[in-house]
Parts: C-alpha cells; structure tokens; sequence
C-alpha cells in the first residue's frame, strides 16, 4: 500500500482518524474499568488467597446476569447513533427516556438476585472457604447493579453522537474513587472497619451510582433539553420501547450468553482445584486489561456504523469496520507479543504480602496461561471488531443466535465433558476456550463478509436525500 492510499484511509469519512476521534476516549474509559477490576483483583491477593479465588466466579456470575439488561440499556446507543446520522435529534431525547425506564425495571428486578446466590455457588461444589466469599461478594454486586444499569443507558446520550470525551472523563473519575474506597474498605483504613470482599463489592457498586447522578445532571442541562427534548420527551413510547426491546433484548441476551457460558467455565475450573481456580483468576484478570481497551475500539466502530447506516452510507459503514479491525489487530498483536515473552511480569504485581512458597506455584501456573491468552487475543479482535458493527446494524438476533450454538456447543458442554467426566486437567480446558474464540471470531466474520448489514437499520425510517454526514464528528470541549 503506497503512501498516498495509506494517508487517504486516515483522513476520509470511515478512516483512520475518524475512528481514533471517537474510539480514544472510549479506549481510556474501558480501560479505566478494567484497571478497577485489575485493582480488585490485586488488593484481594493481598488479603487473602480465598478472596482472590471467589472473586472471578462469584464476579462473572453477577455479571452474566447483570449483563442482560446492561447490554440491552447500551444499546440505546445505537438508536442515538442513527437518529444523529439522520439528523433528528429530538428522537435522541425520547429513546434516552425508553431507557431511563427500562433501567428502572431492571434495578428493581436485580434486587432480588441475591436469592440465586447460595444455590448456585453450592451447586458449584468449590472450597468452604472459597463459597462463602463468593455468596457475600455476589450479593453486594447484584443487589447494587443499578447504577451500571442506568450508567449504560446515560452514557448513550454521548456515546451515540460520538461526543466521547465527556465518557472518558466520568468514568475515569468513577474509577480512582473505586480503587481509593477498595483500599479503603477491604484493609480497613482511614477510620473505615475492615471488610475485605464484601468492602470490594461495596466499592464496585458505589462508583457507578455516583456516575448516574453525574450523567443525570448533564442530561438535563439548557443545551441538552432545547436540542434534544431531554426534558420534553420523557413519557413513555409505547412504539419506541418496544422498538428498543425488539433489538436491545437479543444484544443483552449475547452479552448474558457470552458471560455465562464464561461463567460456567470458570465455575468448572475450580472443580478441578483450588490453585487452578486462582491461576486462571489471574490469567482472566490480565486478559481483562488487554481486552477492555478494544471495547472502547468496538464502541466506537459501532457508533460509527450506526451513524453512517443512519445516513444511508453502508460502504463507510464497511470501510470504518475494516479499518477498525486493522487497529485493532495490530494493538492484539503487540500485546500477546509482550505476555508471551514477559509472563513473569504481568503475573508479578499478584504477589500476596505472606505465603511465597504457595505463590510460586501459583506464579507457574498463571505464567503457562498466559500463553493461551496471548494466542487467543490475536483472533479476538475478529470478535471484538465484527460482532460490534452487526450490532450496530441491528443485526443482534444473528450475533445471539451464533453465541447461543457455539457457547454450548463449542465451549460449555466439551468443558463440562472434559473437567467433571474424563478429569483431563487445567491445559484441556484452555485448549477448549482457545479454540471457541477462533471458531466465535470466524462466524462473525463471515456474517459480515456476507453484506446483509448493511440494508438494516433500527430507527422508523432512512434519513431524507438531504441527510449528510459530516467528514468526522465534531467532539466537546
């Protein structure tokens, strides 16, 4: 590729610099998020072992089921996306209210999560010890998921139209204030009792709600309420609700699918052993930080296709997605590079202030991990990158269905088969969730070389012939 085409794919509609406008901010505030479970993760190792080990199960399990609304409130954002690329923003202010209720009924049905608590950690059959940590931590999450419910959904209104940096500065600010309260509450400090998980917990549902109020504020400001009828339009759209469930369901109802079937993973790990269950935590929680930056890739292309799908302008909708996917691939690539040939440093910062000895075994084994996670990151980026542009599409009851077949069959029931009835061991099971990312990533790559995404759209009708869309969206000061 010449100089000239590689500075006409950076500076056009769907180019390079478009995508980093919108997606930069986005990375950040991901990133963010995944350092704050990274911290987690961290102070809990100095805590306690058991702590360590109940935190990924008893996290994962939450959020598998946090997760079905959170994914379908987020979707918001691709209503707003594509009512922005048709330029009808008084649409904006009355689907941000769709899921303002939504997130609402949510809130109030999670409150009751905690009753599924005992029997699905005794059912996962792990340590005494381990089991009760995860019921307590468990139960802090679901009970106090609201505010990463509503911040989903709040979020929308900035995410949708590209204004990205607003994101990155709220939830980097709800970040800091959650690794200050963790170390706060789990060690007891500054006057606080000390708490361990369960002030983990605390601290984990805290962050958000401040965020909601924040988001709340900006909402309803001068500005916000004449340009996008913030205000005006908060009644119930019977019409537009049920548009944002037919599409924002199956989205949430992947995320829920995709996380459970984790969920039922990790779970499955720790059959095998206690160490192998802490292993794995750190492994995830390494992969956590290398992949939560490309969610902020795969918001932003969403966002982009939307808007461009929204203005009736499919071929920059492809050419965003493509160049997306070549950023991201290169990030995925430099990254697996640095954990494969530096295990030992990433593994490093999980070092527990007492027991040296048992941490050595478990540093080994977190290290022999790593591998699959530097090999299965490179092909994740198809999943990242892919599966993002058919949501934003409205293409969610494919992305559902695929997740739904391959989980099961692919990573659920071989993982079962291979951990409780052959007993064949930790390296089995990595093979197994290595070879679900390749196959995942494939499909939903050939989904999007098939084209059928580009002749949907969620919103009640294409945008006028006058319809334009600027060169790059114009971001806040």
């Amino acid at each position: 590729m010449n100089e000239g085409v590689v500075q006409d794919n950076y500076l056009k509609p769907g180019g390079y610099r478009e995508i980093l406008k919108i997606s930069f901010p986005l990375i950040m505030s991901t990133s963010s998020f995944s350092l704050m479970h990274v911290v987690d993760r961290i102070f809990l190792s100095w805590y306690s072992p058991e702590s360590l080990a109940a935190s990924m199960p008893a996290g994962a399990a939450a959020w598998s089921i946090m997760s079905l609304f959170i994914g379908t409130t987020s979707y918001v954002s691709t209503f707003v996306s594509q009512y922005d690329g048709a330029q009808r923003p008084q649409r904006i202010g009355a689907v941000i209210w769709q899921g303002i209720y939504l997130s609402l009924l949510a809130s109030a049905i999670l409150v009751f999560g905690f009753l599924a608590a005992e029997p699905l950690f005794n059912l996962a059959g792990h340590d005494p010890a381990v089991r009760k940590e995860e019921i307590t931590y468990f139960n802090v999450l679901i009970v106090g998921s609201g505010g990463m419910i509503f911040s989903s959904a709040l979020s929308a209104f900035y995410a949708g139209r590209g204004k990205t940096w607003i994101i990155m500065w709220v939830n980097m600010a709800g970040s800091l204030m959650n690794g200050v309260l963790d170390y706060f509450f789990i060690f007891g400090k500054w006057g606080f009792p000390e708490m361990g998980i369960f002030g983990a917990g605390l601290a984990t549902v805290i962050a958000p709600w401040c965020i909601t109020l924040f988001y709340f504020c900006l909402l309803f400001l001068r500005r916000n309420r004449e340009q996008f009828g913030t205000l005006a339009h908060w009644r119930i759209d019977r019409e537009l609700f049920g548009r944002l469930l037919r599409y924002g369901l199956p989205s949430g109802l992947q995320w829920m699918t995709d996380i459970t079937a984790f969920t039922v993973f990790i779970l499955l790990i720790g059959r095998i052993g206690a160490l192998e269950l802490a292993a794995s935590n750190i492994a995830f929680a390494i992969n956590h930080l290398l992949f939560m930056p490309m969610v902020g890739m795969s918001m932003g292309t969403s966002v982009l296709v939307g808007r461009y799908l929204g203005a009736n302008h499919p071929n920059l909708a492809a050419l965003t997605t493509m160049n997306a996917f070549r950023m991201t691939m290169v990030y995925m690539v430099l990254f697996s590079i640095a954990i494969a040939a530096w295990p030992e440093i990433f593994v490093a910062v999980f070092r527990p202030r007492e027991s040296e000895i048992d941490f050595e075994k478990l540093s080994n084994l977190s290290r022999q991990l790593l591998y699959f996670v530097a090999a299965y990151s490179v092909v994740d980026a198809g999943n990242i990158v892919f599966s993002s542009a058919l949501r934003g599409a409205g293409d969610t009851r494919f992305v559902l269905m695929v997740i739904l077949v391959i989980a099961s069959a692919v990573l659920v029931i071989p993982s079962f088969v291979a951990c409780v009835l052959l007993d064949a061991g930790i390296y089995t099971a990595w093979v197994i969730l290595t070879v679900y990312v390749v196959v995942l990533a494939f499909s939903f790559w050939a989904r999007f070389q098939a084209g059928h995404w580009k002749k949907m759209r969620v919103i009640e009708h294409v945008p006028s012939p006058g319809a334009t869309i600027a060169e790059g969206p114009v971001l806040e000061t």
